[in-house]
């Protein structure tokens, strides 16, 4: 994908963003690959998403470069963009417990091709998994948390975080409550993964309380971390169905299958630049 880009956009919904963008693109010598816009006529916000090829770099260069040349178009139009490299992989750091089925998921996927991420560390308050990240050859970080050491792991892995340059933290069931200091700073790029029951079922043991209830449905839902608990804009959720012969384990082995492809999809939109924040929503350029 050398020579590729991708512009992502969002700004107040008016005549004329699409002609602007692709004629500044156009008189660049840029090729645009696949375009996506959405008009939200309950907030009148404006999203795109552009991917195009420059197959000379000399062409970004018109009396001013491409970068340039958005900022100028942001200002006319209250825009907030974004421009990357469509081949250069996200820098990405996972959090994980004890539960490892989403952390293999995306390692093995990672390992594939499949998803476009550069997985600079794994955070655990466990040590379940550190040969897991040995045999990917990924730095893994213990670090016990309890009630009184919260502020201070939560220090460290912040220190993670930044020093590997990380555009996007992954929950990979990593079961740990976020402080709201945490999730400010990590707010737009922070993915997590947790069950969705019908009807829902908080605490411990979720699956045995759906055993319980006879549920038919269950879930998985990835969104983006917020100082409310599982509540932040939601990217991707998939059901699955279940009846009366299924025991808690078959339950589980379903939900931890749905988790992991549920994840597994927010995850790789996210690393495409296919996910724009709207709000307490998202826009998800499939």
């Amino acid at each position: 994908m050398e020579n590729t880009y991708i512009l992502t956009l969002s700004c107040p919904d008016r005549p004329g963003i699409v002609h602007a963008v692709s004629g500044l693109l156009l008189v660049r010598g840029c090729n645009i690959e696949e375009a996506q816009q959405f008009n939200d006529h309950a907030t009148g916000l404006f999203f795109m998403r552009v991917q195009f090829v420059c197959q000379d770099a000399a062409a970004l260069v018109d009396g001013t470069d491409l970068a340039g040349a958005l900022a100028d178009l942001a200002g006319r139009f209250d825009m907030q963009h974004a421009l990357h490299a469509a081949g250069e992989p996200m820098r990405t750091v996972i959090f994980v417990s004890r539960e490892g089925h989403c952390l293999n998921d995306l390692l093995f996927r990672c390992k594939s091709g499949l998803l476009n991420l550069d997985v600079r560390a794994i955070i655990s308050n466990h040590r379940d998994f550190y040969q897991l990240a040995a045999s990917y050859n990924i730095p893994f970080h213990h670090l016990p948390l309890t009630r009184d050491t919260k502020a201070k792991v939560e220090a460290r892995q912040m220190e993670i975080v930044e020093a590997e340059g990380a555009e996007l933290v992954v929950l990979a069931r990593y079961m740990q409550i976020l402080s709201n200091d945490m999730c400010q700073k990590l707010a737009g790029r922070a993915v997590n993964i947790h069950h969705s029951f019908l009807p829902s079922f908080k605490g411990a043991k979720p699956y045995y309380q759906a055993h319980d209830r006879g549920v038919k449905l269950i879930g998985a839902t990835a969104h983006y971390v917020t100082a409310d608990l599982d509540e932040g804009p939601i990217i991707e959720q998939a059901v699955a169905r279940v009846d009366h012969t299924h025991e808690v384990e078959d339950l589980t082995a379903v939900g931890r299958d749905t988790e992991s492809q549920v994840l597994a999809r927010a995850v790789k939109w996210v690393s495409e630049r296919r996910v724009l924040l709207n709000g307490h929503k998202t826009v998800v350029f499939q």
